[in-house]
This record gives C-alpha cells, sequence and structure tokens, in this order.
C-alpha cells in the first residue's frame, strides 16, 4: 500500500512543479525556476520532517505520500538537503561533506555524459 502514497504523491509533485514552471516563465539566463522550486521543497520537507517525523500519520502514510511522493515529484533537492543536515545534525560532517561534494561533482559528470552521449 505505501507505493500507492508515493506514486499518488509523486503525480501531485510533478503536477505541481509542472504547473508552476507553467506560471512562472524564465525571464533570464540564471535558473530561477529550478531555484524557487529547491529552495520550496527543501524549506517544506525541513518544516515537515521537524514538525511531523515522530507521528503515526507521518511514518504510517505522511512520509511516503508527502515527503517521498509530492516533494519527491517536485524536486529531489529537498531529499538532498535533508539527508545533508541530518548527516551534520549527527555530528557527520565529514560525510556530509563528501556526500555534498560527490553529489554536485558526479552529477554535472552524470549530465554532461548524458549530453556526450546523446
Amino acid at each position: 500500500m505505501t507505493w500507492l502514497f508515493v506514486m499518488l504523491g509523486g503525480g501531485i509533485g510533478a503536477t505541481l512543479r509542472y504547473l508552476l514552471g507553467s506560471w512562472l516563465q524564465p525571464q533570464s539566463e540564471f535558473p530561477w525556476l529550478t531555484l524557487i522550486i529547491n529552495i520550496a521543497g527543501s524549506f517544506a520537507i525541513g518544516w515537515l520532517w521537524e514538525s511531523s517525523a515522530t507521528s503515526p500519520w507521518f511514518q504510517s502514510w505522511g512520509r511516503p505520500f508527502l515527503v517521498i511522493g509530492i516533494l519527491g515529484g517536485f524536486t529531489t533537492f529537498s531529499a538532498f538537503s535533508l539527508e545533508t543536515l541530518r548527516l551534520v545534525e549527527s555530528d557527520q560532517l565529514g560525510i556530509a561533506v563528501m556526500y555534498v561534494t560527490a553529489s554536485m561533482v558526479m552529477c554535472l559528470l552524470g549530465v554532461w555524459a548524458g549530453f556526450k552521449l546523446a
């Protein structure tokens, strides 16, 4: 049943991202829309996690539907931000720095490789 919450939430999140992108057409070369979506998603995941992580509803359906589904469909950067913050809060600063560095470098290389292969 958890997969259904993820699927429904993911559809909602992706649709919200599309609608926001249609409403806020890019006006410059700087990717403002992506930045706004990533900031909004990061704020939402932080607020949800801090305010609800120990609640039974969050554990049963809230996390799969809201965090993995809606926010995952809206932006995966929110999950990256939460994971990094949790590493820092658990005094794993070295791992957090490695995660951020590896994510940025490897994801940029992945995009570049995809472009080159195409």
